[in-house]
């Protein structure tokens, strides 16, 4: 909030005596109220500090995933050409003006009436931060009324005014003003009026006047109203009867219209968006945003999409004490779009929403509970009214709602506990409900790590989960996995042994015998006469897992291209032993093999979940080289490593009701290489391959290439492919290009694409352009996008979407991050 200021001026006498100096010396002279050892000096005239902030800020670190928006600019516009009478010199704190002297400078004053005094030839009174200028003036000491005329300019620390003439009372700072030009010199902000009013320090009141962000005599756009009114204290100009136009063309009509006129938040309206979508037909939005508060706001979000109906979004935020959050409401009452031919949900005539919460609640001590919701009304519903290619290709909602604690004790033991639920809906509408993961209610972990010496700890990791689902076999899981792991280190080396042991319990419950594995994902009904695996309620798991790591850290003085480096050499040995315990007649609740990648060469188990621990007797070997520059900043690094396996992989998962993949006898796992550069501050190349040996195929290949263009431009290139593991047939090679093309410093061309090598098949096409001048941002994108997959029949393909959005925003009149700015923040690495 803006404080409030207090303006008070001289007393009488004082301005009494400085007229009496005038008069005795009978030329013009510079006079101040008491003995000074300077005057204000009369500098030129100069730009004032228009609160410009520059076109772009830090750049994004080349490959960030995320990228802060670029701030509001006005660097694109010229200086004001009716700030001719600026004065810089002029302090900028009104808050003194109670206590501060008031300087006079007139060539003629006229005193032989007591009370008034009349003032003429470039008149100017300097007091604190305000200043006026007049080619006449009268001043009534008893009263202190003032009436300035003929090429009136006023200037204080918030705002420049100039009028043929102005008249009010310096003591109740109030005042009257015809034909008047004002800026705001806080914000960005100026018009005119045929009168203008000053109510007291803090308010001023236009009529029949305009006001703008844009260049002075060369509007894009302004807001023409009977009446405006300021307050400097809320930071809120309120307009009515006011007509927006650009150009000359009035655009719409408000009674009653708020903006913001500094940086605080304000009521009022946000951004205007337009779209166009092959799900839903063109789609209009108008948010509104509600400031209620210091800690909590709001956003209205009414959309009217033409083949389905008004729908009616809102957004809360709030911060209290303790606690902070987020509440999003999306509803659509009867729905008139048309069902998808190959869709199995109906959604017409029916009700349609998305509800989503986000909690954050410290209770008491180390504890706190956090809440997630996400539910929509039916499967549909993020490909019908989803914005984003990530949105809108989500095949399940979680929720979730947990009490977590963390601490430490004495001694240096450090504990995290939690306690709390997991949901999933599925929204994917070629899925059936079996396919979505185990519901968790409840769940409850436990970790503790405890120093013996400086060297060992001892340390746990617990966990205890109840997995529901329908048509599917339930039961409670207890993992236990304590451990003992020391760490030896010196300058270039260190050593970490570890003794881990696992134990892990289950208890089954209802018919558990009539389920089997009938996939790679969950247990599920098994056919007629098919005899279960789950042959016992409780069945658990117990062994050992040991593991040594150690490593070394060589590094020397080099130069690459005249430049000089420090280059590492890091080579790095880790063996795992873990003995083979037959787990089939284990359900797989939460499980599944993980990619293998660089940190598969270290993991302790290549299986997410509990329900599975591989076998081991192995040993990688890795090596890795770094450049470091003088900063210490990374510019190359290189790895490569592989695992020798002395045992077969014997722990697989099933691939159907009663087998499981046969155990594997590779002697060696995929070489691994990976190599990172960015030798300056323009291109980064990232790479990584893997070879199977066994197989003599490539199991996974990718390499990125970002480049910087310009100041806030940016190209980005990737190749991705991947093998399906143990076949010969490709899972995924696609190929993926994304621009920002800054074709001046107003225009901006984007684009995004995805190319499916497998489907022969786009699926993604991204084309936009940015305008950004003085007071007026556009954006127009057109997008085409696969939005799901039919895996209930795959002959019939993907379902694709077609949309186009424009989104337009008026600089200074409140603003919102674009619904359009996720999208291109999520599918353009590096945008801005």
């Amino acid at each position: 909030m803006t404080p409030k200021l207090t303006s008070r001026h001289l007393p009488p006498r004082r301005l009494l005596a400085v007229a009496a100096a005038i008069a005795l010396f009978g030329g013009p002279v510079e006079a101040q109220s008491q003995p000074q050892s300077e005057s204000p000096a009369q500098a030129a005239p100069a730009a004032p500090p228009l609160n410009m902030t520059p076109r772009g800020v830090a750049n994004c670190p080349l490959g960030a995933f995320h990228c802060s928006p670029r701030p509001i600019s006005y660097v694109l516009c010229r200086p004001n050409a009716m700030l001719d009478f600026y004065d810089p010199t002029l302090s900028k704190d009104s808050s003194v003006r109670a206590t501060s002297n008031t300087y006079v400078y007139a060539e003629r004053v006229d005193s032989s009436n007591q009370s008034i005094y009349h003032l003429e030839g470039r008149v100017k009174m300097d007091r604190a931060d305000q200043q006026i200028q007049a080619d006449v003036a009268d001043y009534n000491q008893d009263t202190s009324d003032y009436d300035a005329r003929g090429n009136v300019r006023y200037q204080e620390a918030g705002q420049l005014m100039s009028s043929d003439h102005m008249r009010g009372n310096q003591d109740a700072s109030t005042g009257i003003a015809d034909n008047v030009t004002y800026q705001m010199l806080i914000n960005r902000g100026h018009g005119v009026a045929e009168q203008g009013q000053m109510l007291d320090d803090q308010r001023t009141r236009y009529f029949q006047a305009t006001y703008s962000t844009c260049d002075v005599g060369s509007h894009v756009w302004e807001l023409r109203a009977k009446d405006i009114r300021m307050d400097k204290e809320t930071g809120e100009g309120i307009a009515r009867s006011a007509t927006m136009y650009v150009g000359n063309v009035p655009i719409f009509y408000m009674p009653y219209f708020s903006f913001p006129i500094n940086d605080e938040r304000k009521t009022g309206f946000l951004d205007p968006s337009i779209g166009n979508s092959s799900r839903s037909g063109f789609m209009i939005s108008a948010p509104y945003y509600l400031n209620l508060a210091p800690n909590y706001d709001a956003t209205l979000d009414p959309r009217i999409y033409t083949d389905r109906g008004v729908l009616l979004g809102g957004e809360f935020r709030y911060y209290v004490p303790g606690s902070t959050g987020q509440m999003n409401i999306e509803f659509l009452p009867n729905d008139q779009g048309t069902t998808d031919p190959d869709s199995i949900i109906n959604t017409k005539n029916t009700d349609r929403y998305l509800f989503k919460l986000n909690d954050y609640t410290h209770l008491f001590g180390p504890w706190s509970f956090s809440t997630s919701i996400n539910r929509a009304s039916d499967r549909n519903y993020l490909r019908d009214f989803g914005n984003d290619l990530f949105t809108a290709s989500i095949g399940t909602l979680t929720s979730s709602a947990y009490l977590s604690g963390a601490g430490s004790w004495g001694g240096g033991i450090s504990w995290f506990a939690q306690i709390g639920a997991d949901d999933y809906q599925n929204i994917d509408p070629s899925l059936p409900d079996s396919s979505v993961q185990y519901k968790r209610w409840p769940r409850a972990a436990f970790n503790l790590s405890v120093p013996i010496e400086r060297w060992l700890e001892f340390g746990a990791q617990t966990e205890a989960v109840a997995f529901r689902k329908d048509q599917a076999v339930e039961g409670n899981r207890l993992d236990l996995y304590p451990y003992l792991a020391a760490d030896f280190r010196g300058a270039a080396w260190f050593v970490r042994p570890k003794i881990a042991y696992r134990y892990t319990d289950y208890d089954l419950i209802g018919n558990y015998n009539e389920f089997g594995y009938t996939g790679y994902s969950a247990p599920g009904p098994l056919p007629v006469g098919t005899p279960s695996p789950f042959t016992q309620s409780s069945p658990s798991r117990s062994l050992p897992i040991i593991s040594l790591d150690s490593g070394l850290i060589f590094d020397r003085s080099t130069s690459l291209f005249g430049t000089s480096y420090t280059q590492t050499l890091e080579p790095r040995i880790y063996y795992l032993y873990v003995p083979y315990r037959n787990q089939d007649n284990l359900p797989l609740f939460d499980t599944n093999l993980m990619s293998f990648d660089t940190w598969q060469l270290f993991s302790p188990n290549q299986y997410s979940g509990a329900d599975r621990q591989m076998n081991a007797n192995n040993l990688t070997g890795a090596i890795t080289s770094r450049l470091l520059d003088d900063n210490g900043i990374e510019r190359l690094s290189a790895s490569f490593g592989q695992i020798r396996y002395f045992t077969s992989q014997r722990v697989q998962l099933p691939n159907s009701p009663n087998t499981t993949t046969p155990p594997t006898n590779w002697s060696g796992s995929d070489y691994v290489a990976e190599v990172d550069t960015q030798l300056d501050d323009q291109w980064r190349v990232t790479s990584s391959y893997q070879w199977n040996p066994n197989t003599r195929l490539t199991d996974l290949g990718a390499i990125g290439v970002q480049r910087r263009l310009f100041t806030d431009g940016i190209i980005n290139f990737s190749y991705r492919y991947r093998r399906t593991p143990g076949s010969v047939q490709p899972l995924l090679e696609q190929y993926d290009a994304s621009i920002v093309y800054p074709v001046s410093d107003r225009w901006r061309l984007l684009g995004h694409w995805t190319y499916s090598v497998l489907d022969k098949a786009t699926v993604e096409a991204l084309a936009g352009v940015e305008y950004d001048s003085c007071c007026v941002a556009l954006r127009l994108i057109a997008r085409h996008y696969v939005n799901s997959y039919n895996y209930l029949t795959p002959a019939a393909g993907a379902s694709t979407n077609t949309s186009i959005m424009f989104e337009v925003e008026f600089k200074g009149m409140g603003s919102s991050m674009g619904k359009s700015e996720n999208l291109l923040r999520s599918g353009i690495l590096g945008y801005q």
